[in-house]
């Protein structure tokens, strides 16, 4: 069975609850596709006005991060089930973003994978490497050492429904986008490195997005390739441009 693509955007830390819906508005006709999984990953802030928002719509909505654990002495933080309670079905964990400024680790990555399944939340698990890991020739050795520990404690079952979202650090917001040959090759080897920790069937139904400056010109192509079935969009999914990467097929 083909993998269905799933195409997310990720606002990270822009428009507030009004402007999150006056977008919404703006962008529904524009991504209307069945033939995709739409999500809007949204501030914490904005979650409940674009639940709202969203209805009628072929759209998701998903978080941007959440804690591992469930209530407690944690000020700032959100918990799964206060995202499960406002109908929240993704989250996005581990984004370079969040490693760099917020020293998120592999460890806590996992915390937060095994989090997401137990409440019933597809976590959107981030994986990248900067310029430096690329131009020394580790991409794949890191890539596969971010992988194995992400997954660490996580059953097959729960693997298959997971999404990876491969972003090489080097091409977010600089407008340096991967060749779609890179970026296959990297989705290629995440796939294998599933494979490896489970099986061939785990692997070949896990959805693996592309992130890094993926936009309207370059879309079709990066998702032509066999091994990525998706996009993880930022600067993009907050312009009308987002509908024409979510209809790349028409």
């Amino acid at each position: 069975m083909a993998r269905k693509k799933i195409i997310a955007g990720n606002w990270k830390m822009n428009k507030t609850p009004s402007e999150a819906v006056a977008l919404i508005n703006e962008l529904k006709p524009l991504v209307a596709n069945d033939e995709v999984d739409v999500v809007f990953c949204v501030p914490a802030i904005d979650i409940p006005a674009a639940i709202e928002a969203v209805k009628g719509s072929n759209i998701e909505i998903g978080a941007e991060n959440m804690y591992f654990e469930e209530s407690g002495a944690y000020t700032g933080e959100v918990a799964p089930n206060m995202l499960t309670d406002l109908g929240v079905k993704y989250v996005i964990i581990g984004h370079s973003e969040r490693r760099e400024y917020f020293a998120e680790t592999d460890e806590t990555v996992n915390k937060k994978v095994l989090k997401a399944f137990e409440h019933g939340i597809t976590p959107i698990i981030c994986c990248g490497e900067s310029l430096t890991q690329r131009e020394q020739g580790i991409t794949i050795d890191w890539i596969r050492q971010q992988i194995k520990i992400a997954f660490l404690n996580v059953t097959a079952d729960q693997a298959k429904k997971a999404v990876i979202a491969y972003e090489p650090i080097w091409a977010i917001g600089t407008g340096k986008t991967a060749t779609s040959d890179q970026a296959e090759e990297v989705c290629a080897a995440i796939r294998q490195v599933i494979g490896e920790i489970y099986d061939g069937a785990t692997a070949e139904a896990i959805r693996i997005q592309y992130g890094g400056s993926m936009n309207a010109g370059n879309a079709a192509e990066l998702l032509a390739k066999p091994d990525i079935d998706g996009g993880l969009v930022g600067g993009a999914s907050l312009k009308p441009d987002f509908g024409q990467i979510v209809n790349y097929n028409k």
